[in-house]
This record gives structure tokens, C-alpha cells and sequence, in this order.
């Protein structure tokens, strides 16, 4: 019997979530804003910004923070 992980960040890659939250926020702009942090404000790109967040715990952190926090609002829209 295969049991299936309850956790949403379960199997998820890095570079899928920073996508997902740049496509929800509708770019770095507003993504910095939420979260602020040097690679999404100043001269940001999702490479950049993954070689920042795999070797900085408590960016990585915040950024999955919010990630969970943009699957709830899509939840209650019915987005998801």
C-alpha cells in the first residue's frame, strides 16, 4: 500500500515554486514586495534567485512560507 505525503511541498522543486510565485505575483516586482529580499528586487532572475535560496535557510524559508500561503488563497478562489 503506497502511502501519499499530506505535506504540498512533498516532491516539489525549488525552481517550480519560485515559477509559480513569480506567475502569481506577475513578475519579481511585486513577488519583492511580499518578500524582501536582494535577488527579487535588484536585477532578479529565477537562476540568480535559486542559487541564492538553495544556500540561504531562512530565505528558502520565507519563500516557501509564502508558496503555502499562495496554494491556501487559490484554494478558497477555487484556482486550484
Amino acid at each position: 500500500m503506497e502511502q501519499t505525503s499530506k505535506d504540498p511541498l512533498h516532491g516539489k522543486r525549488l525552481d517550480a515554486i519560485l515559477e509559480e510565485l513569480v506567475d502569481y505575483y506577475n513578475g519579481f516586482d511585486e513577488l519583492g514586495k511580499q518578500i524582501n529580499i536582494r535577488c527579487f528586487n535588484e536585477n532578479p532572475s529565477i537562476n540568480s534567485s535559486l542559487k541564492f535560496l538553495r544556500k540561504t535557510d531562512w530565505a528558502r524559508k520565507k519563500v516557501e512560507s509564502l508558496y503555502l500561503y499562495v496554494l491556501r488563497q487559490k484554494k478558497k478562489k477555487g484556482l486550484l
